[in-house]
């Protein structure tokens, strides 16, 4: 009898360790619609964005449109993983290296992006066509001046980068108001930076469609401008994080992606003003 207890016992303890434990540090995530419907609503978002610059009717709504369903679905799909690995403690070790290679190929990614947009200035500029005069900047073209605008612009990344990782290690060493000082301070010099961009663009002295210099100019200026607003939204949610307690000393890896991603506009930058605007108004 016993014997047959001892057995029924070791059973249910074994059917309790399958539903309830896993052997393997993995995180096997859940069904979720994000993906499918973030798809599908970026896919609103770009279509839409091209019929209201082609001037199509309703080409705005439906940009305004595709832009609510792209947000609301990032919203919940981050409240899931934040759930996932906040409450529910399924980002472990093994979990957060996957996470760190994701961030690092997805930076890779963008860094690719961004060097075919330098291809793109440095191909039209090294050898300018005919169409444009043989001379670059084109003909009729005032450029910008980098010690103005660019150069504030330029001196207020490098020193929101510099706040955010003043915020990053006053985290690792537990001070967590430092941390939410260099955040706030962080998000109101990047969001400066995008009013000073907007500015320059409506002070600026050509178009898009002025030449392939406009075209470049504003491909490449505006792509980091875009890069500029989400990584702002990505710091904006690590302060919410930490605000609500959901970082620890040693368990912030959403934290480091969203720095690793603002350090990596702070880099472009530097780039865009050395090319686009120093070299572009011949002080290189």
């Amino acid at each position: 009898m016993a014997f047959k207890i001892k057995k029924l016992k070791k059973k249910i303890m074994s059917q309790i360790n399958r539903i309830q434990f896993q052997s393997h540090p993995y995180h096997l995530v859940d069904p979720s619609p994000w993906p499918l419907a973030l798809s599908m609503s970026l896919l609103v978002l770009t279509v839409s964005a091209v019929m209201y610059l082609h001037g199509f009717n309703y080409g705005g709504y439906l940009l305004n449109l595709g832009l609510v369903l792209t947000v609301t679905g990032m919203s919940l799909w981050f409240r899931d993983v934040i759930v996932e690995s906040t409450f529910l403690g399924h980002h472990t070790d093994q979990v957060k290296r996957g996470i760190t290679i994701g961030v690092v190929l997805f930076i890779v990614s963008e860094v690719m992006a961004f060097i075919s947009i330098f291809w793109a200035y440095l191909h039209s500029s090294l050898s300018p066509a005919v169409e444009i005069g043989g001379v670059w900047p084109p003909y009729g073209v005032t450029t910008l001046d980098p010690f103005a605008i660019p150069l504030l612009n330029t001196i207020l990344l490098l020193s929101s980068g510099a706040f955010i990782t003043y915020a990053h290690h006053a985290l690792i060493n537990g001070n967590r108001r430092a941390s939410i000082a260099g955040i706030i301070l962080t998000l109101i010099l990047a969001i400066v930076f995008t009013g000073l961009q907007y500015y320059e663009y409506q002070e600026a002295g050509f178009t898009i469609a002025d030449s392939v210099f406009g075209s470049s100019f504003f491909c490449s200026t505006g792509l980091h401008g875009l890069h500029v607003i989400v990584g702002s939204l990505f710091i904006g949610v690590q302060f919410i994080r930490l605000l609500n307690h959901h970082h620890t000393t040693s368990h912030h890896i959403g934290m480091e992606g969203a720095i690793a991603y603002w350090h990596f506009v702070d880099v472009v930058w530097l780039g865009l003003y050395g090319i686009v605007y120093l070299w572009a108004a011949s002080v290189l």
